[in-house]
């Protein structure tokens, strides 16, 4: 999965010399929670909501008419914004994008082409491919194995248990467990299994039977 295919391409973007109360007000109206700011075809910063509104909120909290009217006509979007925000390439996966997203904690990145910004791919991105991924919006039923070594053949194993009691089977994730989810060879994973069928109970138990742990099932609602 590429970003290109799953960002918002083609954002709007702000000078760095745009006025905050023009960005927070674009920021509202949008209902985004960041914009690139770019000079002359360049990233150089990120403005966020919660940045303009932090800074609202000094103006408004002091009670004073200089004060206000500071920050309406001279605070300027480079005056607050993230300066060297990081960054996807678009052509990067939307595996990589979670990596870097994590690794930096931030929930908005802008998304280069060449050393320009094309997209912005945010935390509501990557919400909706992990809700794509867990079927969010299908009746699928599903059981949790506890961390369990995958070696040749076991992802193939349980797909097997699983569809030996009629169920079909939509999707196999195994999680790892290393830290920041970082995963390892030899690691041992949570394995996800999501599938339609009438009964739950029946997978649980012939996958317990074939010597798998179930620490959770849920049965799809009709």
């Amino acid at each position: 999965m590429i970003v290109r295919n799953w960002m918002q391409a083609n954002p709007a973007v702000l000078g760095s010399n745009t006025l905050l109360s023009e960005a927070k007000r674009i920021l509202s109206e949008t209902n985004l929670h960041a914009l690139p700011v770019v000079d002359d075809g360049r990233l150089r910063g990120l403005i966020t909501r919660a940045g303009c509104l932090r800074a609202a909120h000094a103006a408004i909290r002091s009670q004073s008419p200089d004060e206000l009217n500071y920050f309406s006509n001279h605070v300027k979007v480079k005056d607050i914004m993230v300066r060297n925000p990081a960054t996807i390439d678009a052509n990067d996966t939307m595996e990589r994008c979670l990596q870097v997203g994590q690794q930096a904690g931030v929930g908005q990145l802008p998304v280069l082409d060449d050393g320009h910004v094309v997209g912005m791919i945010s935390a509501i991105e990557m919400f909706s491919l992990a809700a794509h991924f867990l079927g969010a919006w299908e009746r699928r039923s599903g059981v949790t194995l506890a961390p369990t070594r995958i070696g040749p053949g076991t992802i193939g194993r349980i797909a097997d248990i699983v569809e030996g009691t009629g169920a079909e089977v939509h999707a196999i994730y195994p999680i790892s467990l290393g830290p920041k989810g970082v995963a390892s060879g030899d690691q041992e994973r949570k394995v996800i299994v999501r599938f339609h069928h009438a009964d739950t109970a029946e997978v649980t138990r012939a996958l317990t039977a074939a010597g798998y742990e179930v620490i959770e099932s849920v049965q799809a609602t009709h």
